[in-house]
């Protein structure tokens, strides 16, 4: 995959991400970005460590794995902060 496709799954994930897990979280559209691209990243660590797959791009296992990983990194946040 390609920058631009990072950027773009990294988007869709980052919403997802926050609409799956509302709440006061800071941040604007890159740190959506920058949310999904991390948890794109760490959901394909984790699933290839598990034997689930990997983030390979656009497709359904691919965005369920990163927006896994963007969930954890979103819990993950909120549990270091309070």
């Amino acid at each position: 995959m390609g920058i631009i496709s990072w950027v773009v799954l990294g988007l869709i994930v980052g919403v997802l991400a926050k609409w799956i897990m509302p709440g006061k979280d800071p941040g604007g559209i890159f740190i959506t970005i920058i949310l999904g691209i991390a948890g794109a990243m760490l959901g394909g660590f984790i699933g290839t460590q598990l034997g689930l797959g990997t983030v390979t791009g656009f497709n359904l296992p691919s965005i369920a794995l990163a927006t896994g990983g963007g969930i954890l990194l979103l819990f993950i946040y909120r549990v270091a902060t309070k």
